[in-house]
């Protein structure tokens, strides 16, 4: 059993699935309970919305293209290998991006929470942002099956204070207080990932 894990850790760590923070001293499960990956939407050209966009219509926001497409799909891929599954639950940032990426994996259908929020626009929210998404985190059982979050890079940076890429993501283990541990990083699907079906 032990040799099966290491060996599905390893093929998963080889293919830049889980990128173990640089504390961690062992591999990073995200089956184990109180577990939360915390990802930035799939490519959407550009780095902000435009000008007077409309959160209420996707066509005036910076949205997905067909290869954040197929990298959000990648993700969803990368996920259920690492042994997430279709009942692990999903929460998305409002903005279409995040939306899309999230129907995307592959898993339970989204739910949207207001704490997921972008701030990009409007700075002087990124403390009250931020201490949403940290209370909401604090009202997660620690035991509690793993879950998803799919948010824009200035909400993780905030929270984390780590950077993330389109695609990439963090792995936070709940402890029941306002900051969970960092425990990993969930890399962005490789680009051979991405054209696989």
């Amino acid at each position: 059993m032990r040799r099966t894990l290491l060996c599905r850790f390893l093929v998963l760590l080889a293919a830049g699935v889980i990128l173990p923070a640089a504390f961690a001293a062992a591999p990073i499960d995200l089956r184990l309970p109180g577990t939360v990956i915390i990802l930035r939407h799939a490519y959407a050209p550009g780095t902000s919305d435009p000008a007077g966009f409309d959160l209420a219509d996707c066509q005036t926001q910076r949205n997905l293209n067909d290869a954040g497409r197929a990298q959000a799909r990648a993700l969803g891929r990368q996920l259920r290998a690492a042994g997430l599954t279709s009942s692990t639950a999903v929460f998305t940032s409002p903005w279409c991006r995040c939306q899309e990426t999230a129907r995307l994996l592959g898993l339970t259908s989204p739910v949207v929470l207001g704490a997921l929020r972008s701030f990009y626009a409007n700075p002087d929210e990124t403390e009250r942002v931020t201490d949403e998404l940290r209370a909401f985190l604090q009202t997660l059982p620690v035991d509690g099956p793993p879950l998803v979050l799919v948010t824009h890079q200035v909400n993780i940076s905030a929270l984390t204070r780590e950077f993330m890429a389109s695609g990439e993501g963090v792995v936070l283990r709940l402890n029941g207080s306002l900051q969970p541990a960092l425990v990993g990083r969930i890399a962005a699907p490789r680009d051979d990932a991405v054209k696989s079906p």
